[in-house]
């Protein structure tokens, strides 16, 4: 049977959370008596990521379920449209491996795409901060808000928050957009967001309940820098012409 919905799970050195959250996402499924598929892409991870992801998939065999592994670590935004492009579903969903915001919430994502209200839904932390539970650490909430402006300003979309990780895509229709994107790490939920608008589809910033996650892997200087060269380089893409044309 061909699964409705798949789930992509990007993971980096994630052994010692992924079993946990793969678990979750079986047990929610299973619960759900959903028709979805399990993804998980290790993105070169040095550590047992895939051994323990596999084995957490093994536990579920009626609910389809693999780990996509590469030697060598390219990047979450890599590793997201691997799992996209292997996805068989009608739907796709990805979420971050800690689960920072819990897999029950994924039906306020996937239930406009499946009732062809939208294109791309995606989750967001902004439009109602009651939803957090734990809240990011002061220096980064802040250095959040200042790239979701920096974003605004460069690029023209009106979101509040791009990089929530937890987004879904109609599949038929976000699929081709994926041979034109370029960005490779964090700031590639731009470039989706920004080519998928560019491109007439159809994008929804729904409220999701998030906690943050102490083990988080984003170095605030380092990334955030990372993040601002990648944005300037979507402006630069989008006016080469390298993500086609708009509406």
């Amino acid at each position: 049977m061909v699964p409705e919905i798949s789930i992509i799970i990007p993971a980096f050195d994630e052994a010692e959370r992924i079993g946990t959250s793969v678990s979750k996402i079986l047990h929610y499924l299973a619960s759900e008596a959903m028709n979805a598929e399990v993804l998980v892409v290790d993105d070169g991870s040095a550590d047992s990521t895939a051994v323990v992801a596999e084995a957490a998939l093994a536990e579920f065999p009626n609910i389809p379920g693999r780990v996509v592994r590469y030697d060598l670590n390219w990047g979450k935004g890599f590793a997201v449209r691997t799992g996209l492009t292997a996805a068989a579903g009608r739907i796709a969903l990805f979420s971050d491996a800690d689960l920072s915001t819990p897999i029950e919430e994924m039906n306020k994502l996937v239930d406009p795409i499946r009732n062809g209200e939208s294109d791309v839904t995606f989750g967001s932390r902004a439009l109602d901060r009651t939803l957090i539970g734990t809240h990011q650490p002061w220096r980064r909430e802040q250095g959040g808000k200042v790239f979701n402006l920096v974003v605004r300003t460069l690029t023209g979309l009106s979101f509040w928050d791009t990089q929530c990780g937890f987004k879904a895509f109609e599949m038929k229709k976000f699929r081709p957009l994926l041979d034109v994107m370029q960005i490779d790490r964090f700031g590639f939920d731009v470039e989706f967001l920004y080519v998928a608008n560019l491109r007439g589809l159809r994008l929804k910033e729904i409220p999701v309940r998030w906690n943050n996650d102490d083990r988080s892997k984003v170095s605030v200087l380092r990334d955030s820098v990372r993040m601002f060269d990648e944005v300037r380089q979507i402006r630069r893409n989008a006016r080469n012409g390298a993500y086609g044309g708009g509406r």
